[in-house]
């Protein structure tokens, strides 16, 4: 019951939504005042030579940019490290995201270390950032993170190799930016893995342990977005209407996740972005339908209810046979969208699966957030039917 549910509400990040809504960023950026950014960007973005559709309008309102695109798909902590020493040098006062997950929990890193000190290892874990960061703005390119509105920036440690975050309040960015028309030249398969990943945290956050009713609202209608969308923007990207409902759905989940956490799926990706650079989208794809056929008796009327919004008629079902159906509801979406259907197809080897299910098993709280509390024979398990299909 409601009246059951203790939780805490934060949500600091002033969001502006909108075709062309990037022209406001000089205007931001003054209000904030703010005259000299960092703007952390995605190297792909500055060889499409879209950088300039971001740089040029600042340039022009008399700002000193300082452009940095040390950023890796699965970016290490040195990169956020550098980008301070950057920025530092430069007299930056801001800091500007601009692409995907990557770009921004890079930008909100350096934001932090900028007034913290330090080096960005420290601050891994939570509530280990003491201070508030220079303020941070954040434009997605992509409809997968929800960075822009969470507290949480995800990193490769380079020297354990292992996978984590830093976590904690003054992490959440002061604005998010978000122009439908600049997700508009996204290739399929970006569409699709940044897509599920937004699923996968509208998903795991719906059944999180942690849920609540607020949670829910936002983890409900990301997923009813995604299914009505991410066919037809993975189809024809030049659809305006699905890329904006995709990157509204995109912020809904970051949302839900960053109020009830994410579960085993993302604690089953890490290491396979850590160990193998398979990206994190990918990563969360390929293991979303085999780990909610696992998590399904953990909370039957949950996943049933995603079996209906993945379009499945479920009122004449039992419970258990409703909830069945958003396991092949996955399937078919991955399917549809072009997924490598197993581990195997990423060339992840057979032998890593211990190691895999150990790493995973360090990353607490997903865990813990799952509605099934997995042994390590069951996530042994899971991963040997992610390999074998």
């Amino acid at each position: 019951m409601t009246s059951a549910k203790t939780f805490t509400i934060t949500q600091p990040t002033q969001i502006h939504f909108g075709v062309d809504i990037i022209k406001t960023l000089p205007l931001v950026i003054e209000q904030l005042g703010c005259a000299r950014p960092m703007v952390v960007i995605d190297p792909g973005l500055q060889a499409a030579g879209l950088d300039r559709n971001v740089t040029a309008p600042l340039e022009e309102a008399g700002l000193a940019v300082t452009l940095y695109t040390r950023v890796d798909p699965e970016p290490g902590l040195r990169l956020a490290d550098r980008g301070a020493e950057v920025a530092g040098e430069n007299k930056c006062d801001c800091v500007v995201g601009v692409g995907g997950g990557s770009a921004m929990d890079v930008a909100k890193a350096i934001a932090i270390l900028l007034t913290n000190g330090g080096k960005a290892v420290d601050y891994l874990g939570l509530g280990k950032i003491t201070k508030p960061g220079v303020p941070k703005i954040m434009v997605p390119t992509s409809a997968g993170t929800g960075s822009e509105v969470t507290f949480t920036a995800v990193f490769i440690n380079e020297e354990t190799g292992s996978k984590g975050g830093m976590n904690g309040d003054y992490l959440y960015p002061d604005v998010a930016l978000l122009d439908p028309a600049l997700t508009l030249s996204l290739p399929p398969h970006v569409t699709a893995t940044t897509g599920i990943d937004a699923l996968t945290h509208a998903f795991e956050a719906y059944t999180s342990v942690q849920a609540h009713p607020v949670s829910e609202m936002y983890s409900l209608e990301a997923i009813e977005l995604i299914a009505a969308n991410i066919r037809i923007a993975y189809a024809d990207g030049r659809n305006m209407e699905a890329r904006a409902n995709m990157l509204l759905a995109s912020l809904l989940g970051g949302k839900a996740l960053a109020m009830a956490g994410v579960g085993l799926v993302h604690a089953m990706a890490y290491p396979l972005g850590g160990l193998f650079g398979i990206p994190h989208g990918l990563a969360n794809a390929v293991l979303l339908p085999y780990v909610t056929e696992y998590n399904l008796i953990g909370n039957l009327r949950k996943h049933a209810d995603l079996a209906a919004i993945l379009g499945y008629e479920t009122e004449s079902l039992p419970l258990r046979e409703a909830a069945d159906l958003a396991v092949d509801g996955l399937y078919q979406l991955n399917m549809d969208l072009g997924i490598p259907e197993t581990l195997a197809e990423l060339d992840i080897p057979a032998d890593s699966i211990p190691e895999m299910a150990d790493i995973a098993l360090t990353v607490a709280r997903p865990v813990e957030n799952n509605p099934r509390q997995p042994s390590r024979d069951d996530i042994i398990a899971i991963y040997e039917n992610a390999m074998e299909g």
